[in-house]
């Protein structure tokens, strides 16, 4: 997670000024959220175990950097940790258990099978840095003025009010049809979830919320919001297994301010 590091300069760019309210149903990683730091925002996921490891890291940091300090890259205790049910642990081992696997997962890549069960094998590293206790705090300290819901994007916008500030960081449409990416989180995003994305695009608009949406740069995405500003980027794709597919790709950022 976290590849919106890679939009985050032209991203910065475009955000409004006075941000009184943040809004990003769509967390992730939340790379602009930890640039711009707003000192109120609400933060959701339809990622259940996403948002349960950012409220352990929020309300016990050092119980978190306890947790993850008992992991060590090695790859029969990173199948173990794998197969262990994240209902069966403590919020704060539930927490570290997923920074140690997407830390120590192949390529930082974050996957669940029809289960919902995490399935990502184990990567190939250098004595990677499990336990990063400095950020870990400063992520922290980022979180404790944010709250944090798990759920659907309509509903959890459902809070967003005039001159609030909402970023829409949805599953990205494919750009091929060997490029689909839908297994973040059981049940995927499809072209019906798009819609619906842009129909909440539409009426937090009609509301006078402020606006900002990444997606790919394909005809459907320009032709959908072809009511509001549309602005390029370029980023590199984190997530590819040929090393030939990481390069620059073209990309949509959409405002309606």
């Amino acid at each position: 997670m976290g590849g919106k590091r890679q939009l985050l300069k032209d991203l910065l760019c475009l955000v409004p000024r006075d941000i009184r309210h943040y809004h990003e149903p769509f967390l992730g990683g939340g790379a602009l959220f930890f640039a711009l730091r707003p000192s109120r925002a609400h933060l959701a996921d339809s990622n259940a175990e996403l948002i349960r490891t950012y409220t352990a890291v929020r309300d016990d940091v050092e119980g978190v950097i306890r947790a993850l300090q008992q992991h060590r890259y090695q790859r029969d205790h990173y199948y173990e940790t794998r197969a262990t049910h994240p209902d069966q642990l403590s919020p704060n081992a539930l927490a570290a258990r997923m920074i140690y696997l997407n830390r120590c997962g192949y390529n930082g890549l974050y996957r669940v099978n029809r289960q919902g069960l995490f399935n990502v094998p184990f990567g190939r590293y250098h004595n990677p840095k499990i336990c990063d206790a400095d950020n870990l705090r400063r992520v922290s300290l980022a979180l404790q003025g944010a709250d944090l819901t798990a759920g659907d994007f309509a509903a959890t916008l459902s809070a967003a009010r005039r001159d609030h500030f909402v970023y829409l960081d949805p599953p990205y449409i494919p750009v091929s049809a060997t490029a689909s990416f839908v297994a973040y989180q059981q049940g995927g995003f499809g072209m019906d979830e798009q819609e619906q994305l842009a129909r909440t695009f539409e009426a937090l608009d009609q509301r006078g919320v402020r606006l900002m949406l990444s997606n790919s740069d394909v005809p459907w995405v320009r032709q959908r919001y072809a009511d509001y500003r549309i602005h390029n980027a370029v980023a590199r794709r984190p997530i590819n297994s040929r090393h030939n597919g990481r390069g620059p790709i073209p990309e949509l950022i959409v405002t309606n301010y």
